[in-house]
C-alpha cells in the first residue's frame, strides 16, 4: 500500500530508517535487524541512498526484501547525484518491478571528497525536479525531506521554506524531517510550513544518540545544533560508550513523548541498523492508534 493511502486512513504512522551496510557481508546483519523492527509493526520502514548514489543496487535489493519478504511497506530513497534522467528512470522501473510503491525524493549529498553538489549533465539540481519526473512517470507515492533548523546550504530558514513548498507543489505526498534534538526547531518549522499553505503531513525524525563521534558529525554535516545540556552530558561521558547510549535513548523518548503529545502526523525512528534502541524507546510511549 502506498504511503500516502496510509496517511489517508491514518492520523499517526510509525517508521524506522536502515542503510545499507558497506561490506557485503553485513547485509544478512541488517535483515536480522530488520526482522526484529518488524515485529514492532511500523507503518513503513525507508532505506536510504549511499552518498553519491554508490549504494545503489543495495538499496533497491534491501527495499525489495523489506516489502515482499518482510510484508512492510518499504520507501526507498532516491537522489539526483550523479544520474541522468534515464538512470532514474531505470531505477523507477526497478523498484516498479519489486513492487515498491514509495519513494523518498533528495537533491542528495554531494559524493565523499567533494564539497558541493554538482548537477549532472541530463539530469537534476534540485529535489523538486526529481519529484516532477517520478510524478510524471509513475504512480508512486513521494516523501520529500523536510529542515526544521534550515538546510545547512540555504541562506535562510525562509528560503529553505520556499524550497520546500515548491516540492510539495511538484507532487510530494508527505515529508519526513531530518533530525533534531530541540521540538521547538519542529514546531516552529511546522508552523512555517501552514503559514505557508503548505497542507501534507509532517513527520518529524528522531535520532537516538548512540556514541560519542556521532555527536560532532551530526553537527558538523547537517548543521543541527546540539543543545548544551546534552553535549555536555556527553562530553562528560565520551569514555563511557554504554553511559552515552542510555542516555542518548532515554533524550530520544523523552523528546519522542513531547512530539505524540503535540499531535504530530507519526514518528520516523532513525535507527542507525540497530532494533535495540527503537524497542527501548516505543516500551515508553503510548502512541496513537
Amino acid at each position: 500500500m502506498k504511503i500516502k493511502d496510509v496517511l489517508a486512513k491514518r492520523k499517526f504512522l510509525l517508521s524506522f530508517e536502515v542503510f545499507p551496510p558497506k561490506r557485503e557481508g553485513n547485509l544478512e546483519s541488517l535483515y536480522v535487524t530488520i526482522r526484529e523492527l518488524a515485529e514492532l509493526k511500523p507503518d513503513f520502514i525507508s532505506v536510504t541512498y549511499g552518498a553519491g548514489g554508490s549504494t545503489r543496487e543495495k538499496t533497491i535489493e534491501i527495499s525489495s526484501k523489506v516489502k515482499n519478504e518482510f510484508k512492510l511497506e518499504a520507501l526507498a530513497h532516491l537522489t539526483c547525484v550523479q544520474s541522468t534522467r534515464d538512470d532514474i528512470a531505470q531505477i523507477l522501473d526497478c523498484l516498479k518491478d519489486e513492487n515498491v510503491e514509495n519513494i523518498l525524493a533528495l537533491r542528495g549529498d554531494p559524493p565523499e571528497g567533494t564539497e558541493k553538489f554538482i548537477k549532472t549533465e541530463g539530469g537534476f539540481g534540485h529535489a523538486n525536479e526529481l519529484v516532477e519526473f517520478i510524478r510524471g512517470r509513475a504512480d508512486f507515492s513521494i516523501g520529500v525531506a523536510g529542515y526544521p533548523e534550515g538546510h545547512i546550504e540555504a541562506p535562510s530558514i525562509e528560503v529553505d521554506m520556499k524550497y520546500l513548498k515548491k516540492k510539495v507543489d511538484a507532487g510530494a505526498d508527505f515529508v519526513i524531517t531530518q533530525l533534531f534534538f530541540e521540538n521547538d526547531f519542529f514546531y516552529s518549522f511546522r508552523d512555517r510550513a501552514m503559514a505557508m499553505k503548505i497542507a501534507v503531513p509532517i513527520i518529524p525524525g528522531v535520532f537516538p544518540i548512540l556514541n560519542y563521534n556521532q555527536v560532532k558529525r551530526i553537527a558538523s554535516l547537517a548543521g543541527v545544533k546540539i543543545p548544551a545540556k546534552l553535549g555536555e552530558k556527553v562530553e562528560i561521558n565520551k569514555d563511557r560508550p554504554e553511559d552515552i547510549e542510555k542516555y542518548g535513548i532515554e533524550y530520544a523518548t523523552i523528546q519522542a513523548e513531547n512530539l505524540v503529545k503535540n499531535d504530530v502526523a507519526g514518528l520516523h525512528l532513525y535507527c542507525m541498523n540497530k532494533s535495540h534502541p527503537v524497542k527501548t524507546i516505543l516500551a515508553e510511549l503510548s502512541l496513537p492508534h
